[in-house]
C-alpha cells in the first residue's frame, strides 16, 4: 500500500536517435530538436528535446515502477522550466501529496531535476490503481 508522503526517484536519459523517432511518431519535426544549424541560431544554442518526450519518464515509471503495473494514469500538468538535451543525465522525482482511497486515486509530484539539481520539468499528476491506494 501506498501513503502520503511516499517517494520515489529514477534517473535516465535521451539520444538524438530517441528525440528523431519522438519526432517521427509524433509528426513534431520542429527543427529545434532536429537540426543543429538551425537550433545554433535559437536562445538554446544547440537541440533540445521535445518538452512531451522528456515527461514520457513519468508514464514508464508510473506503469512499471512506482506504483506499477495496473496503473491508470487520468491527469497531468506540467510547466517546462528549462530545456532538456540529449545524452544527459536527468532524475524524475515523485512524491505522493493526496490519496483518495474510496477512489482508488493519489495526487504524485512529477519533477524531473538537471545534472546541476535545477528543476527541468515541474508538475503534478493523478492517477488510479485498484489496489496500491
Amino acid at each position: 500500500m501506498i501513503n502520503i508522503g511516499d517517494t520515489f526517484e529514477h534517473s535516465f536519459s535521451f539520444t538524438q536517435e530517441d528525440v528523431v523517432l519522438f519526432a517521427k511518431v509524433t509528426g513534431d519535426n520542429n527543427p529545434v530538436h532536429l537540426d543543429e544549424v538551425y537550433a545554433a541560431n535559437t536562445i538554446f544554442k544547440r537541440p533540445i528535446i521535445h518538452g512531451m518526450l522528456g515527461a514520457t519518464v513519468f508514464s514508464k515509471v508510473f506503469g512499471t515502477m512506482f506504483p506499477g503495473e495496473g496503473t491508470i494514469y487520468l491527469n497531468q500538468n506540467l510547466q517546462f522550466l528549462r530545456p532538456m538535451l540529449v545524452d544527459t543525465n536527468y532524475i524524475a522525482q515523485f512524491e505522493v501529496i493526496e490519496i483518495d482511497r474510496e477512489k482508488h486515486r493519489a495526487t504524485i509530484t512529477t519533477i524531473v531535476l538537471n545534472e546541476e539539481g535545477k528543476k527541468v520539468v515541474d508538475g503534478s499528476a493523478i492517477l488510479m490503481h485498484s489496489e496500491k491506494f
